[in-house]
């Protein structure tokens, strides 16, 4: 993984947390959201699950877990709070401040599920 992805700039608006980053994913293409079934809301780029939300306290984000240490290591995130040997991560929203480090998470994640979409489509051809 290079250097750390910054959410664009200008992102945050006035809100909740939670609706400030459901604001800046839903308007990446192809991202939609459903109800997660642990409750809160998850984003999905097809099948593929970005991440969800626990309202405006709570990110987890899935990746491979070389992603999952090199985040940890760098503090940009932390082990899941249920599954802490798995790839995922949590990112705790304490205030506002922490929105742009959300999603930049969710970024990261978007960008891996993109660029496994076009290997995978080039594979096929």
């Amino acid at each position: 993984m290079s250097s750390p992805i910054p959410p664009p700039s200008g992102m945050v608006r006035a809100g909740r947390p939670s609706e400030q980053i459901r604001r800046e994913v839903l308007g990446w293409p192809g991202v939609e959201e459903a109800p997660h079934r642990f409750g809160g809301v998850e984003f999905r780029l097809g099948k593929r699950e970005l991440g969800h939300l626990h309202g405006d306290h709570l990110a987890d984000l899935p990746f491979p877990v070389r992603v999952r240490e090199e985040l940890v290591r760098e503090g940009r995130a932390s082990r899941h709070h249920v599954l802490p040997d798995s790839g995922w991560v949590s990112y705790p929203i304490r205030s506002e401040a922490d929105v742009p480090g959300a999603i930049a998470l969710f970024r990261l994640a978007y960008e891996r599920a993109t660029a496994a979409a076009a290997s995978h489509a080039h594979a096929t051809k």
